[in-house]
């Protein structure tokens, strides 16, 4: 199949996925981004993730690019990540890229505005030490002010990081977290110091079976914006909410989103966010998927067993 092919297929699943939400595709902003990086699509790993509560009305979608075949500088103009700017979003890519072993780099935006996010993906078998990311010039100085709080909780082991270019925010993505940090006592601590709301009863329970968390930084404080426990499944039921509206909304997204592994049940990726305010949920819906994911599937269904 052709690049120019694949940008129509993940396209027209997009717009699949976006109709189970009632949701319009902007075909202007979301082509060039994908006609930037057709030669990566076929062997992308692809999710396209939507939001309960608040958020619900929005689809996010993203995909991977392997390191060394694209530079994703190189469509800066047509995809909407920044080239010139004299704030440090701008570089911190590029900085990353220049100190650490980055295995993978990868796009995210939203079905209606486009653009929104870069990642940069470390080996998935030799984690970043937290203090790999600490050296980064252009990093957040709030990485490096909540190193220590993140190691007692074991956040510092990290799978990658994404760069938010419209809120000026940086996500880690921490993985191989010991199963003690995941406890409900563990959890209420760290996020008492943290800053951040208490999860129900229910959402404690759901962080017990997470394969990464998530924390959320700025350049603008030291504070932890918010957090996100991630937990992968084939389970189309695991969504940690009891809101009638969201059930059967989540129910819906997880029971029908597009996905080209046929054969294979459908791969999911949950998240529960806590900001200091209040909690949302959020299902990706793996369109392609990696052996990566296969073996995370694997691992959590071991884990529930």
């Amino acid at each position: 199949m052709s690049g120019a092919a694949d940008v129509e297929r993940v396209y027209s699943a997009m717009e699949r996925a976006a109709g189970l939400l009632d949701l319009t595709c902007a075909r202007e902003k979301i082509l060039p981004i994908l006609t930037a990086y057709k030669e990566a699509l076929a062997d992308s790993v692809i999710v396209f993730s939507m939001s309960g509560g608040d958020h619900s009305a929005e689809l996010d979608f993203s995909f991977t690019i392997p390191s060394g075949d694209v530079d994703p500088y190189a469509f800066g103009p047509s995809t909407g990540i920044p080239t010139e700017t004299d704030h440090p979003i701008a570089s911190l890519l590029s900085d990353t890229g220049e100190r650490c072993p980055v295995a993978m780099y990868g796009v995210d935006g939203e079905v209606s505005g486009g653009f929104k996010k870069t990642y940069a993906a470390f080996p998935i078998n030799d984690l970043l030490d937290l203090s790999k990311l600490v050296a980064v010039p252009s990093m957040p100085p709030a990485v490096a002010e909540n190193a220590e709080l993140f190691a007692r909780y074991g956040l510092d082991k990290v799978q990658g990081i994404s760069i938010d270019y419209q809120r000026k925010q940086v996500n880690l993505y921490c993985g191989d977290i010991p199963a003690e940090s995941l406890e409900p006592e563990t959890v209420r601590s760290m996020l008492r110091e943290m800053g951040l709301r208490e999860p129900s009863e229910e959402g404690l329970e759901f962080v017990r079976k997470s394969f990464a968390v998530y924390p959320t930084l700025s350049w603008d404080s030291s504070r932890i914006e918010r957090i996100c426990f991630a937990v992968i499944s084939t389970d189309p039921t695991l969504a940690p909410t009891r809101v009638e509206s969201d059930v059967a909304l989540f129910s819906k997204y997880a029971n029908n989103a597009p996905y080209a592994y046929a054969g294979e049940r459908r791969t999911l990726i949950y998240g529960l966010a806590v900001s200091p305010t209040k909690e949302y949920i959020k299902l990706g819906s793996y369109y392609q998927i990696s052996d990566h994911q296969r073996k995370l599937v694997k691992a959590f269904d071991a884990l529930e067993d």
